[in-house]
């Protein structure tokens, strides 16, 4: 059995249930867990010989799938390794992750794709893997994505370094998508974002310190929708943060461009103004942007055209972080996304609860093809069970992983993980 704390039958009674794998929407159902599996969703189902949680006040939903995480590990391991980042997402509920492929070395062969499904075999929640798209991340040579499939890869990424070369992004596209594998593409032009260490704007230059144009995704987001639309294949745009980003595959999905897209909590919820006072756990790729940006985000995420909310988990150590100008991009989120989300979507009416969960959980693991995102019964027992209603304040020194470079920190959030089942086990309790 996995680690955790396996029950043979765990029965959590009365919680409101939303599931939108099944189009269920808030029923006071009760949820029986047994050998792994959804045995049961019903009303009043007896106690018999299970282990019982009260789940009244409490919302059951899919645990939640984020496909946009970087475990660093191989080689990075003093900013988190695949055991502690499942440790952070059992905390959050996420019960399956996509890993990004930024390692060192780079989860560029078959051997380090098995290294890291084997390595988190007995993980707190299901790791799968984003491969690099070109050997290294050098943008220079495709990698062998047939035989980085055969050994367990879930898609192609180009996160960390995108990929330069129209031709070469091209034949990644065709070949993935012949494979059935999404690309996830890191939109980022380099030319335009070189130096630059926040959104170019009024905050950058109030500071003095040089920016990041829109532009820079923008471009490269023309560019991946422009294969995907002539090749016909179908193209996945990471953490978008501007507004004419979101405009260009709202379009294209209107012209039907198979483009999907996913945003990070940080980018509906704070803006550049955020980094005033020079906190450089603030800064991460693509840059925090400017309410505008927000705004059209959020409304992006309100009418579909972006399905997927994923965190962009990015650990660093607290010293790589203390200066502000040298500090790498990135933070940590998988412990506060859920949070996140029923603040700044679900309280201002942007998003019903439903609709969150369907883009944190059900959305995702449709575009991956993965077996999770629903609790019908004789599925996967990943299940999240939270207090939607509770509020926390985040304290990185409390949290599971590593690192502690929480964008939230300090925030007063709306809801809270009480308990997260993995593989049928209980892999997060805090009742």
């Amino acid at each position: 059995m996995r680690k955790g704390e396996i029950m043979s039958k765990l029965l959590i009674k009365g919680a409101k249930v939303i599931d939108p794998g099944q189009k269920i929407e808030g029923a006071l159902l009760d949820v029986l867990i047994e050998n792994g599996k959804i045995a049961a969703l019903k009303r009043d189902l007896p106690t018999g010989d299970a282990e019982v949680v009260d789940g009244r006040g409490c919302v059951a939903a899919p645990g939640l799938v984020d496909m946009h995480v970087h475990l660093r590990d191989p080689g990075f391991t003093e900013k988190e390794d695949i055991l502690t980042g499942c440790e952070a997402a059992a905390a959050g509920g996420v019960t399956s992750l996509l890993c990004m492929p930024n390692t060192r070395p780079a989860i560029d062969s078959p051997e380090t794709v098995r290294y890291v499904l084997e390595k988190s075999a007995d993980a707190k929640a299901r790791v799968y893997v984003a491969a690099a798209i070109t050997r290294g991340l050098n943008g220079e040579a495709l990698c062998g994505m047939e035989q980085l499939a055969e050994a367990g890869a879930s898609a192609f990424s180009d996160d960390g370094r995108p990929v330069a070369d129209s031709r070469l992004m091209a034949e990644a596209m065709q070949r993935a998508a012949a494979l059935g594998k999404p690309v996830v593409s890191h939109c980022e032009d380099l030319f335009l974002s070189a130096g630059g260490l926040m959104n170019e704007g009024a905050v950058s230059r109030k500071l003095g310190v040089p920016g990041v144009p829109a532009a820079a995704e923008n471009c490269a987001t023309a560019r991946e929708i422009a294969l995907a639309e002539s090749y016909g294949v179908p193209i996945h745009i990471c953490h978008v943060s501007t507004a004419v980003s979101a405009a260009m595959i709202r379009d294209a999905q209107r012209r039907g461009v198979r483009v999907t897209g996913e945003t990070a909590p940080h980018y509906f919820a704070l803006t550049e103004e955020a980094l005033l006072d020079r906190d450089a756990d603030k800064r991460m790729s693509p840059p925090l942007r400017t309410e505008e940006d927000r705004l059209a985000i959020c409304e992006a995420l309100r009418d579909g055209t972006l399905a997927v909310i994923a965190t962009d988990h990015a650990p660093h150590t607290p010293q790589e972080k203390a200066d502000f100008e040298k500090a790498p991009n990135g933070s940590i989120g998988m412990e506060t996304s859920l949070a996140a989300g029923i603040t700044e979507l679900v309280g201002p009416g942007i998003l019903t609860l439903y609709q969150l969960l369907e883009r944190m959980s059900t959305a995702p693991a449709r575009l991956l093809g993965l077996p999770a995102g629903s609790l019908e019964p004789g599925a996967p027992a990943d299940l999240v069970l939270f207090n939607h209603r509770e509020s926390w304040t985040v304290d990185p020194k409390a949290l599971h992983g590593k690192s502690e470079n929480a964008v939230f920190k300090g925030r007063t959030l709306l809801g809270r993980v009480r308990l997260t089942v993995c593989r049928g086990a209980v892999v997060y309790r805090a009742l």
